[in-house]
């Protein structure tokens, strides 16, 4: 079978399951630009070697999740099915390699239409990029800390039942919850305002970073990642968005789209002619 070469975009934040243990969702563009998602992977739990970053090229054997109706899902062949990580796209010259794949297909602006082509049994887009035409605010809000304590216990039991478990399976301690939803406020082309959560892995990974820093200051930290999603991000560069439907509410949800990764370069500085 031919292997799927896919440039990664996103990571979301870890996930518990009691039928896949910790997952991340991932997604990223083919060659050609389209989107293509892959879950379920147990990220944490690949080798070193096979633990892809953000922007990597990678080659994976893949097969089209018929559990997703989404046209966009694909899965590994197999759990232990392997991940080639073949070269990183750097963010020389304004991200230019970048924009190549990020921009060669269809860049939304309108959040109707976005909506529409996801309810449409035809189009069914689940993943897209998306520029909004103002950043309004960025919001932080408390949220349960800590995972599900029914499926803990499940996932538990199930790793203690394992008769084949590796030490490092026994060790593998799922990751911390996080206590913050975090979310833009922003305007599309036509005034329409909307409230997005963001579910990136890279914020997660702010915030507990800010932690440290601020030797477990959680006003502080939440303050900063706001600052950086803000005043950084919204404000001094040419921010895009990278959006995707959850399963679950992709056609029942009024507007199914959560924010899954953000692609921010500078603006272009345009040469003057006179």
């Amino acid at each position: 079978m031919a292997k799927t070469k896919v440039l990664i975009a996103v990571k979301t934040y870890p996930a518990i399951s009691v039928k896949y243990d910790e997952l991340v969702c991932t997604a990223g563009f083919l060659e050609d630009g389209t989107w293509i998602r892959i879950f379920p992977i147990q990220f944490r739990k690949k080798s070193f070697g096979e633990q892809y970053k953000k922007y990597d090229w990678i080659e994976i054997d893949l097969v089209k999740n018929t559990s997703d109706f989404r046209n966009e899902s694909y899965r590994p062949v197999s759990y232990d099915t392997e991940i080639k990580i073949l070269e990183h796209v750097d963010t020389k010259s304004n991200w230019l390699l970048r924009k190549e794949i990020v921009f060669k297909n269809k860049i939304y602006y309108d959040i109707d239409e976005l909506i529409a082509e996801a309810k449409d049994r035809d189009t069914m887009t689940s993943l897209a990029v998306f520029k909004p035409t103002e950043i309004i605010d960025f919001t932080i809000e408390e949220v349960e800390r800590d995972w599900d304590k029914k499926k803990l216990e499940k996932l538990k039991q199930e790793r203690s039942s394992n008769l084949f478990a590796q030490e490092d399976e026994d060790l593998f301690e799922v990751v911390r919850k996080l206590p913050y939803k975090f979310s833009y406020i922003l305007r599309d082309s036509k005034g329409k305002q909307s409230k997005m959560m963001i579910e990136d892995w890279e914020i997660g990974q702010l915030f507990w970073n800010c932690l440290a820093r601020h030797e477990g200051s959680e006003s502080k930290a939440v303050e900063d990642v706001k600052n950086k999603y803000l005043n950084d991000f919204a404000k001094t560069k040419d921010l895009h968005l990278f959006l995707g439907t959850s399963q679950l509410h992709h056609l029942t949800g009024r507007n199914p789209f959560m924010i899954i990764g953000t692609f921010h370069p500078k603006f272009e500085q345009q040469l003057r002619l006179f």
